[in-house]
């Protein structure tokens, strides 16, 4: 998706003037979200554990675009943080229209091998977490009548995964309960849309302990078409996309093959 085609949706839409709030937004496919939404005259608020450079960009894109900008640092894997942050922004009198719900990482190697304190750390953002940003801001978005969703799942949701075990199973919950929300949330205004990635440009795999296959960098895709193809779908009111044309083809393969079969081609491909 074009910026040009990008910026006569959101016209259409009339998002201009309203409020996004992004979740990992200090790197990642959060910088690119907040760089489209910014671009389209939509004020933000940007939230990660780290300020400094969630500082950066809010003034690259105050300068940029003219919009206004507010930084929340807050770590979102732990307990309580989705509860304190919107009360933090309910006493700025500050309303959100768009919840980018991007926050998240993963973690590689065998489900055993890795501590258990981890795992459920990473449970806690990329689930718990979640689920209550979603809860809590799509319940005012519901009173008012309008707004828009959109969780960041993956293309791991769509099966299992050893030694993504955990990982591809939160996401696989992210997908879920954003496919029921769409159901759920459209006769109240309100759209959510999830977004799968494939194998992106970002910082996941260092995060996650990982190290590229050869076939995985040749699936590799950039950054800023995938955030494009997710704010375009929601813009658009569809449950699902999948960015990229390979992998696409690859969720829809998932319809027709032995599960079975799904695990070991998954374990070859994440080989390192």
């Amino acid at each position: 998706m074009t910026e040009r085609t990008m910026s006569k949706e959101t016209t259409s839409s009339s998002l201009a003037g309203k409020r996004a709030l992004v979740t990992g937004a200090s790197s990642g496919l959060g910088l690119e979200f907040a760089d489209i939404l910014a671009a389209q005259k939509i004020d933000l608020v940007l939230v990660a554990r780290r300020q400094e450079p969630m500082e950066k960009l809010a003034s690259d894109l105050r300068r940029k675009y003219g919009v206004d900008v507010l930084v929340e640092a807050v770590d979102l894997a732990s307990p309580g943080a989705a509860s304190r942050l919107k009360s933090s922004l309910d006493a700025k009198a500050i309303a959100v229209d768009i919840l980018v719900n991007n926050a998240g990482y993963g973690l590689h190697g065998d489900f055993l091998e890795t501590p258990i304190e981890r795992t459920t750390d990473m449970i806690q953002l990329n689930i718990t977490t979640l689920t209550e940003l979603t809860y809590l801001f799509g319940r005012d978005m519901a009173t008012r009548g309008s707004g828009h969703v959109l969780l960041v799942a993956s293309l791991l949701a769509f099966q299992a995964v050893p030694s993504y075990a955990a990982y591809a199973a939160t996401k696989a919950y992210v997908l879920a309960l954003g496919e029921a929300l769409h159901d759920e949330l459209r006769p109240h205004g309100v759209v959510v849309t999830s977004l799968c990635p494939g194998h992106t440009a970002t910082g996941f795999d260092a995060a996650a302990g990982a190290t590229d296959s050869a076939l995985l960098r040749l699936l590799t895709m950039k950054p800023r078409p995938v955030a494009a193809s997710g704010m375009r779908a929601l813009l658009q009111g569809k449950a699902m996309v999948v960015a990229g044309l390979s992998n696409k083809m690859a969720a829809f393969s998932n319809r027709v093959t032995p599960r079975s079969m799904q695990r070991a081609t998954m374990r070859r491909i994440m080989a390192a």
